[in-house]
């Protein structure tokens, strides 16, 4: 199966099984999920995550729980400007400067509590979580397809604010888990240079360490990326090599 076959199954599975969670439908998003509280609860319980002081979250739905976890543990979270359409592409959310913890981490709401930053000014971060549409247990990670969560983690590794040794992190129901015990899907899934492989994968149930093989990408793979797509994000037009 290619990767959007795989999207397309596990996306019909959460819909048909009563686990997609709002907002609906779950095709063509990262699919929020029954548990996705529990999950984020789970990944509270981890040395990793008591090791960060600074989390770099996708903005998606399923992770909102454990972006406000993050806030109310007095951890730094940023989150991404939305197709990274502004140079200043990352949301700031510090815990002490926020009114409303609960509110600040959702997507609809982040513009009006952040302060906008460049990824310059985001400093070192610890630990990153992003969110899937299917995982391996070896740490393979396949996204909705736009491919915006590899090229935020690509831009802070090209400006050192991450590298080969922070933990990357995804939460997902147990049906999102390819080959697993309750996936849908048991599959040989397609890795890129440019895919970012997951080091824990956490769900309502259980806590992986994957051990991954797959190699992290080390900066922006320019030469996969077209003309147009640099041009349309700020934060790559400007840093385009010569």
């Amino acid at each position: 199966m290619d990767k959007q076959a795989i999207r397309e199954t596990v996306w019909d599975a959460l819909e048909e099984r009563d686990i997609a969670r709002f907002p609906f439908p779950p095709h063509d998003r990262i699919p929020n999920f029954a548990g996705a509280s529990e999950a984020a609860q789970r990944l509270a319980e981890t040395a990793v995550w008591d090791a960060a002081e600074t989390v770099k979250a996708n903005p998606d739905s399923p992770q909102l729980p454990v972006r406000r976890a993050a806030l109310r543990a007095g951890k730094t979270v940023y989150m991404a400007v939305p197709r990274l359409r502004d140079e200043r592409c990352f949301y700031e959310l510090d815990p002490d400067d926020l009114d409303d913890i609960e509110a600040a981490p959702a997507i609809s709401n982040v513009a009006d509590h952040a302060r906008q930053v460049g990824p310059e000014a985001v400093g070192s971060v610890d630990l990153v979580v992003s969110g899937s549409v299917a995982v391996t247990e070896d740490g393979a990670r396949i996204g909705k397809g736009e491919g915006y969560s590899d090229l935020e983690y690509a831009v802070l590794r090209e400006l050192g604010l991450v590298d080969g040794t922070t933990p990357v992190v995804t939460t997902v129901h147990e049906l999102q888990i390819v080959g697993g015990p309750a996936g849908v899907v048991d599959t040989t899934v397609p890795v890129d240079d440019h895919d970012v492989p997951m080091d824990w994968i956490v769900t309502p149930d259980r806590t992986v360490e994957t051990a991954t093989t797959h190699t992290t990408p080390t900066g922006v793979d320019w030469d996969a990326l077209s003309a147009d797509r640099i041009d349309e994000i700020p934060v790559l037009s400007s840093r385009r090599p010569d």
